[in-house]
């Protein structure tokens, strides 16, 4: 009987918690919090947006002036599977997460890298896709080099995108070399081709398609990428049902086969080269 009793007060008490407005609170904030979700609001709106930068061949422009490229397949995929529309936010990369944050824009879907100091502004979805860096170099400037301590010198300079990790992995792999930091990736392939730079450091495959189209005064130093690193979409924190949906998604389609396509088509091939030069 005093067991029976106890029991008895117990859910007594608790569902006179339960009915207390604290309680009562945390379930509308929670309610609020579903709602207000950034797939809620996408859904709302009938359209995602998307930050990204170009990089070839995630996103360019073509010829008529519109976005294409692999970052650009996997968006269009992914608002036309969601039944809305893709509204695409061209953003400078050192500013890219700053501006994911103050709500420009709904997700990050641009080639972004996981890395930690991202991961402690963001939340990143399960990789979707995996790249790496690569060099591509002057043939004058740097003749007989093949390896990465050819260039690890005070006397070569190197081009980088500003705010990539193609800075993080020359600073690591070449650190007594000096950097030079461009907005646009293609000043540094201009900086290259001019001659006043040893070398760009980029993500793969840009600097082997540089590599081919400009061959009388360029070439890879190294065979294939010196770093690998892991490719997904950016998200604000604290954005649980949208982060689950995202790698849903993800998994799904790299599990049929939709991305790898997709990645062969764009980064090992050249057919599509015809809409944009």
């Amino acid at each position: 009987m005093m067991k029976w009793r106890k029991w008895f007060v117990g859910f007594l008490v608790l569902g006179l918690l339960l009915s207390l407005p604290g309680f009562t609170l945390a379930g509308k904030i929670q309610q609020q919090l579903t709602k207000e979700s950034t797939l809620e609001q996408i859904l709302k709106r009938g359209v995602m947006r998307v930050g990204m930068d170009t990089f070839v061949p995630w996103a360019m422009k073509d010829k008529t002036g519109k976005f294409v490229g692999f970052e650009i397949d996997v968006a269009k995929q992914l608002a036309e599977d969601m039944g809305v529309k893709v509204e695409f936010v061209p953003t400078k990369w050192a500013g890219i997460i700053p501006a994911l944050l103050t709500g420009k824009y709904d997700v990050i879907i641009g080639g972004m890298g996981i890395r930690t100091k991202r991961a402690l502004k963001v939340n990143f979805t399960t990789p979707y896709d995996y790249s790496g860096m690569s060099m591509v170099a002057h043939k004058k400037l740097s003749a007989g080099f093949d390896s990465l301590e050819d260039f690890n010198q005070p006397n070569v300079q190197l081009a980088c995108r500003l705010g990539t990790t193609a800075v993080m992995a020359a600073k690591k792999y070449m650190p007594k070399a000096k950097l030079r930091l461009f907005e646009d990736q293609a000043q540094a392939y201009q900086e290259l081709r001019n001659g006043s730079v040893h070398a760009v450091v980029g993500s793969s495959p840009r600097p082997a398609f540089e590599s081919v189209k400009y061959s009388e005064i360029l070439f890879m130093p190294l065979k294939g990428n010196f770093t690998k690193e892991p490719i997904a979409f950016a998200l604000r924190k604290g954005d649980f049902d949208t982060h689950v949906f995202f790698n849903s998604w993800i998994t799904n389609m790299r599990d049929t086969g939709w991305l790898q396509e997709r990645h062969r088509y764009w980064f090992e091939t050249r057919d599509w080269a015809g809409l944009v030069e």
